[in-house]
């Protein structure tokens, strides 16, 4: 039996959680109980697994804490239908321009890389981003890389801290995880009890 790779995967985690910001996660819910007491809404946005977190999220902000909460990812059918129209890149903002998004309300992206222009990676977040930079939208994240559009234009951007490159994207979707059951299990927030 060899468990040394075993190992070493939960010695990252354990590092990445001893690194972790938790002024910038404090900061994050403070931010969060502003939007909640003005009835705000939080538009979650990933891709990929990152997708499937913020789906997931969306259930825990409006079941736990009673925070409007959507993904433009949750309906398949406008999603590839504004895919297959329009294209890729637009398909997210669309969907926010027709949410009415507001700077009543915040996008919370939930990103390995953060979207990066250069790269022409995730270019449909940072569309969304460059909107809400425009239209003075707050935006929250949590996001693995520091170079990433995510991180370099949002207000309240947790960045995961990772120090084995072949483990950023286990351990950022991993935290994406941990980081909001932190946020929906903050007094502050939390409004309703989980059944377990």
């Amino acid at each position: 039996m060899n468990i040394k790779n075993i190992e070493s995967y939960f010695k990252n985690i354990s590092n990445s959680i001893d690194a972790l910001d938790f002024q910038n996660i404090d900061k994050l819910v403070e931010r969060l109980v502003v939007l909640k007491s003005n009835l705000g809404r939080i538009f979650f946005i990933g891709i990929g697994g990152s997708a499937a977190n913020c789906s997931h999220a969306v259930n825990d902000f409006r079941k736990l804490c009673n925070i409007d909460s959507l993904c433009p990812l949750d309906n398949i059918s406008e999603l590839s239908a504004r895919i297959n129209d329009e294209g890729w890149e637009t398909s997210l903002i669309e969907s926010l321009k027709t949410s009415r998004i507001s700077k009543n309300d915040l996008i919370f992206v939930m990103s390995v890389g953060g979207g990066n222009i250069e790269k022409n990676v995730s270019m449909n977040l940072v569309k969304c981003i460059e909107y809400c930079l425009d239209n003075q939208i707050d935006i929250a994240g949590i996001v693995g890389r520091d170079g990433g559009y995510t991180y370099l234009n949002g207000q309240y951007v947790i960045k995961v801290p990772c120090f084995e490159d072949e483990l950023v994207t286990p351990i950022v979707e991993s935290f994406q995880a941990l980081v909001w059951h932190c946020i929906v299990s903050d007094k502050r927030l939390k409004s309703n009890p989980t059944k377990w």
